[in-house]
């Protein structure tokens, strides 16, 4: 089921409530957002309800957050989605779906960060109080996410010549450079560390010129940290990448930059992508998408050679 198929509204939401979950069915309900998988629906003031809308790998993900994130949240200085009540599928609504704390703020694609140092700061704290062993049973990344780069060289390629073809990259050979240089970097070999595997500006919240939470935990897994690592290029302005690598602990070795690198490379071309394309997005793409990802493309490629 796709959102072709049903259309999801406040009634529909307070159905649902009333069927599973009939303590919460007289909260206020009013629509939050749509996001890439997910609609989402203010539940009063501190909660949430989320539905799949489009993909239908949605249905593991929520499941997956449901599982693991309320036992890891505890420890993450920003605030994050906290699972709280699990919905089943039912013939008026066939496919999971989740309540969960609302965090408040604006998504960083739509009002992107203005105080470099004090967002530096902020998420090499997160980071780094996710980054911890996981245990055995800990998810896999999809797609080969936290996993060897060398995994996601097909995609490398294909998304950079589509880039190229549409004349949104103007030095493909530089961008390449990155690239290979991350693919020849020696690969992770201590445990599979936490990671939210999905850092990009749409998931990351502001208010005030910096972070104020996190939100989409939905490719949550255990892997290579350079996955995470990405972020500061594609999430902090100009000038703040370093001080993110000073704060973060334990302070990243030159191979974990390199890889780092590569993972922010292949970022930035999906962004880039679905942003000014609309290249595997929904219908005319989402336009938020291209400038940060423009902008984190031109600082990788201006400090090449740099760890």
């Amino acid at each position: 089921m796709t959102h072709h198929e049903i259309e999801v509204t406040a009634e529909l939401v307070r159905d649902l409530l009333r069927d599973q979950h009939p303590d919460l069915a007289d909260r206020p309900v009013r629509f939050g957002a749509r996001g890439w998988d997910n609609q989402l629906w203010r539940l009063g003031d501190d909660l949430a309800v989320r539905l799949p809308w489009a993909t239908q790998s949605a249905d593991a993900l929520l499941r997956k957050e449901h599982a693991w994130l309320p036992a890891l949240a505890p420890a993450l200085p920003l605030p994050v989605p906290v699972p709280q009540r699990i919905g089943e599928p039912t013939e008026r609504f066939p496919r999971p779906w989740i309540v969960t704390t609302w965090v408040p703020g604006e998504p960083a694609d739509r009002a992107p960060v203005t105080n470099g140092p004090d967002s530096a700061d902020a998420l090499a704290a997160f980071l780094t109080a996710l980054h911890r062993p996981a245990p055995e049973g800990a998810p896999v990344g999809a797609h080969g996410r936290a996993g060897p780069l060398e995994g996601s060289a097909e995609g490398f390629a294909d998304g950079l010549a589509s880039a190229t073809r549409m004349g949104l990259i103007p030095d493909p050979d530089a961008v390449r450079a990155v690239w290979e240089d991350a693919v020849s970097a020696p690969v992770w070999a201590g445990p599979p560390l936490w990671l939210h595997g999905d850092l990009h500006p749409a998931n990351v919240l502001t208010a005030d010129g910096t972070f104020c939470g996190v939100i989409d935990f939905g490719d949550l897994c255990a892997g290579d940290p350079a996955c995470d690592l990405a972020a500061p290029w594609i999430l902090l302005p100009d000038g703040a990448a370093d001080r993110f690598h000073a704060a973060y602990r334990p302070a990243p070795d030159e191979a974990t930059l390199r890889r780092a690198r590569g993972w922010a490379v292949l970022r930035a071309l999906g962004g880039i992508l679905i942003g000014e394309a609309g290249v595997r997005g929904r219908p005319g793409g989402k336009p938020t998408w291209g400038p940060p990802a423009q902008a984190a493309l031109r600082r990788l490629v201006a400090t090449a050679g740099r760890t």
